[in-house]
């Protein structure tokens, strides 16, 4: 049977706040745990208006402690802004915390704006400069969790507390096949973010495996894709609900980052000729309907990227939607 997992950006609808969004988040991720799915992901914005999860590690601890058995990850920590040390670090904690729980995803997008960056960095730091140090801080990162830092390697003999026997499985993520060849370079899982792309995903996942790299962290290659889910009762309450889903991809590509609008507000919205052409282009990177429609559409990607995990992003205005999508989806998988 296909596993289901969560990738959750705390979004902001209109009318609440960033603070109402993270209880939301701690809602469904306690609703994801008792349901039975696989893993929980929290991602990583800044200066954003839409978006409240600024820091994923923070927010991982209070979601393990929360819940009892389903896995919390990062989807994903920005590489490029941090230490590779110090990231080390925070989930080697995470670990030891809650040992066999915890993921580490690894992205390279900047997060925000450039000059968000340099607030991340430092006002000096050059974007372009981090992109091209990923590749080393990954093999940085991998040594300190995995105490394999090489002899001669200007931070051997440094280990990164607090020493934990275990190792958190290591996602890399991306939209892109070269991410992949990042994943498979380091011998690391690769999540496909199909929710950003929804062309080339299949061959950058059969890439990734045709290249991957056995390591210390996974001898068989390990993928998954995630992607927009919408479920409701019947197709036409799906339907009605995804116009705010729609509006809120419409508005991240355009730079409107204002939050979730309501279907009532989406439907007043002034779409231009442009718009409607990308609301229907952008249904690519999602699935809505009912929980017959949505379930064949998620087996169907899956077989199409060869996974046995789909990871989804609930959408909606109003948080009783998400957590319906998810509950219906349990339902239908027979996870309980």
């Amino acid at each position: 049977m296909l596993k289901l997992s969560i990738l959750d950006q705390s979004p902001v609808s209109s009318g609440y706040t960033h603070s109402d969004a993270l209880q939301q988040t701690i809602a469904l991720a306690q609703a994801a745990d008792r349901l039975g799915y696989t893993r929980f992901w929290a991602s990583e914005h800044h200066n954003s208006m839409g978006l409240a999860g600024s820091s994923p590690e923070v927010l991982i601890s209070s979601l393990a402690a929360r819940t009892s058995r389903i896995r919390f990850g990062s989807g994903g920590v920005l590489l490029p802004h941090y230490s590779a040390y110090k990231v080390a670090e925070n989930f080697r904690m995470l670990e030891a915390l809650y040992p066999g729980r915890i993921d580490l995803g690894i992205g390279r997008a900047p997060g925000g704006t450039p000059h968000t960056a340099k607030a991340l960095r430092g006002v000096s730091a050059d974007l372009f400069e981090g992109l091209e140090r990923f590749p080393a801080q990954v093999t940085d990162l991998l040594g300190f969790l995995t105490d394999s830092v090489e002899p001669g390697h200007v931070f051997e003999g440094i280990r990164a507390t607090p020493l934990v026997a275990g190792v958190p499985q290591v996602w890399l993520l991306g939209s892109t096949g070269q991410s992949g060849v990042y994943a498979s370079q380091a011998g690391a899982a690769f999540c496909f973010a199909h929710f950003i792309n929804g062309a080339g995903g299949q061959q950058a996942v059969r890439s990734y495996r045709s290249s991957f790299r056995p390591s210390a962290l996974n001898v068989v290659p390990q993928a998954t894709v995630c992607i927009y889910v919408l479920c409701a009762e019947t197709q036409a309450e799906a339907e009605g609900l995804a116009a705010s889903l729609d509006l809120r991809i419409l508005q991240m590509e355009k730079g409107e980052f204002t939050g979730v609008k309501s279907p009532e507000e989406a439907a007043d919205y002034g779409y231009s000729d442009w718009d409607q052409t990308r609301v229907q282009d952008n249904r690519s990177r999602m699935i809505v309907g009912d929980p017959g429609h949505v379930k064949q559409q998620l087996l169907s990607l899956a077989e199409s990227y060869q996974v046995d995990e789909v990871m989804i992003v609930a959408g909606g205005y109003h948080w009783e939607t998400r957590l319906r999508t998810i509950e219906l989806l349990a339902d239908a998988f027979n996870m309980k």
